[in-house]
C-alpha cells in the first residue's frame, strides 16, 4: 500500500485525505473532542464538528449565513466583511447560569463578532446583543475604523477593556477564548491568560452600563440565566472546540 492510499484511510474523509495527500495538516485532527480529564471535570461539547445540532437562530431566525467548513462553524460574511448587527445570531438551545465556556476562533481581516451570555429570547428584542453581555471578537489592528479599548478583543463590550498586554494572535491564526461566569463574578480569558475580571450588578456595573450604549436597553445584562450566543455581524469567522462546564455553587 502506498503512502497516499494509507493517508486516505487514516484521515477518514475526502477533504482530509486530499489535504493529507498534499502534505497539509488535517484541519479536523484533534478538534471538537474532549480529553479524559475534561470529561472527568464535567465539560460538554456544544459542537459536534459536523452540524449545528444544539443551536438555533435567535428568535427562530433562519441560519442561511452559517455553515460547517473544515470541522468548524463558519459565518459566511457579507461584502466588505462587515454588516448589520441585526443579522441572525447562533443561539444555544440550552440556557446556563454559572459556567465556564471555551471556544476557539479564527478571524478574517477587518472582522467583527462576539460571544454573548445571559441572552434572553423574546420578540420584543431585535437582537441578542440587546440583552446579553458580550465578549468582543474583532480585528484590533485592521478594523475599518478606530476602536476604543472597550470595543477591542476580549473586552466586556462597551463596558470594560481587556488588559493591554493580552496575548492576541494575528488574523488567520486560531485563538482560544474562555468566559467564566459564577454568580456576579465574570472572567475573560484569552489564550490561557486572564485578561479581565469584574463584578456584575453592583453600583460600578450599573454606572458603566448607564454611561454606555446599554443605557438605552434596560434588560441588558440583567438575566442570571440565559443562552450562549455566537454573533453574526457580517464577517467571516470560524469557530471550533466549543465546550462548556457548568459550575455548581456550594
Amino acid at each position: 500500500m502506498n503512502a497516499r492510499i494509507l493517508c486516505w484511510l487514516v484521515s477518514g474523509t475526502l477533504v482530509a485525505a486530499l489535504a493529507c495527500a498534499r502534505g497539509e495538516a488535517d484541519p479536523c485532527s484533534g478538534a471538537n473532542a474532549l480529553s479524559d480529564t475534561e470529561q472527568a471535570e464535567g465539560w460538554t461539547l456544544l459542537f459536534d464538528g459536523e452540524s449545528l445540532a444544539g443551536w438555533h437562530g435567535y428568535n427562530g431566525g433562519a441560519l442561511e449565513s452559517w455553515t460547517i467548513e473544515d470541522c468548524a462553524i463558519k459565518s459566511l460574511g457579507t461584502e466588505g466583511n462587515y454588516g448589520s448587527d441585526l443579522r441572525t445570531d447562533l443561539v444555544s438551545d440550552v440556557e446556563y447560569t454559572n459556567f465556564e465556556f471555551s471556544i476557539d476562533w479564527k478571524i478574517t481581516e477587518g472582522g467583527n463578532s462576539g460571544i454573548m451570555y445571559g441572552v434572553i429570547e423574546d420578540e420584543k428584542y431585535d437582537a441578542a446583543w440587546q440583552t446579553g453581555p458580550e465578549y468582543q471578537l474583532v480585528d484590533d489592528v485592521g478594523f475599518g475604523s478606530e476602536l476604543r479599548d472597550v470595543n477591542k478583543t476580549a473586552a466586556d463590550y462597551d463596558m470594560r477593556a481587556a488588559a493591554e498586554d493580552k496575548p492576541l494572535r494575528p488574523v488567520g491564526e486560531w485563538n482560544t477564548s474562555r468566559i467564566v461566569v459564577n454568580g456576579n463574578r465574570v472572567e475573560h480569558w484569552l489564550n490561557g491568560v486572564k485578561v479581565l475580571e469584574f463584578e456584575r450588578w453592583n453600583d460600578e456595573w450599573e454606572s458603566l452600563k448607564n454611561a454606555s450604549k446599554w443605557g438605552e436597553y434596560p434588560d441588558y445584562g440583567t438575566a442570571a440565566t440565559g443562552h450562549i450566543v455566537i454573533q453574526d455581524h457580517g464577517s467571516v469567522f470560524w469557530f471550533r472546540n466549543v465546550k462548556i462546564r457548568e459550575i455548581t455553587q456550594g
